[in-house]
């Protein structure tokens, strides 16, 4: 969900394979990103995945800007072993508006792109790969816990365009005490 220079859309619908009139751009600035952000919605269809649906909740995050242009996140999730948090390097890339990270989970490098943003309330952020099948996930971050109900059906229909379910679309509940009170975040 990181911008270091702006997409076209042109360059953006390419990227989402989107033929004729792509109705997705992107505004940009790095800086901007830096700070607290809230995963408020989620979609996801791997089959390891849907056991979890029900349990998944808010997860937070916060965002550092590197003087290099690339991105490192320090995100909390509340699990049924309590409340983990994880780093993430998010490197830049030649294409505006794409990095790349380490997916220690898949042993694989995977690209991010932002899609919309207004820097201020919420962030639309599309992951991709492919490897032994197509992998996309669609995230939407949040400046708090919650969003404007034209923003969440904007997800909803970014993430319907993409090939999701209406099942594998989430808007979860907050997270209670996860980072915990007190961790200085």
């Amino acid at each position: 969900m990181f911008v270091h220079e702006c997409l076209s859309k042109s360059e953006l619908c390419f990227f989402l394979n989107i033929e004729g009139t792509c109705p997705y751009v992107i505004q940009c600035c790095c800086v901007q990103f830096a700070g607290r952000w809230y995963r408020v919605g989620l979609a996801y269809d791997s089959p390891n995945f849907v056991p979890y649906r029900d349990k998944v909740k808010v997860s937070m995050g916060v965002i550092t800007v590197l003087p290099s242009g690339n991105v490192n996140l320090t995100m909390w999730d509340a699990t049924p072993v309590g409340c983990l948090s994880k780093v993430y390097q998010y490197e830049k890339t030649n294409v505006a508006g794409q990095f790349t990270y380490f997916s220690t989970r898949h042993n694989m490098v995977k690209d991010i792109t932002v899609v919309d943003t207004n820097y201020t309330d919420y962030a639309l952020v599309l992951k991709h790969k492919v490897f032994n099948r197509e992998y996309t996930q669609v995230a939407l971050y949040g400046r708090s816990q919650s969003l404007r109900n034209n923003v969440i059906q904007k997800f909803k229909a970014f993430a319907l365009s993409q090939g999701f379910s209406k099942e594998s679309i989430l808007t979860p509940p907050p997270a209670e005490n996860c980072p915990p009170s007190g961790s200085g975040r």
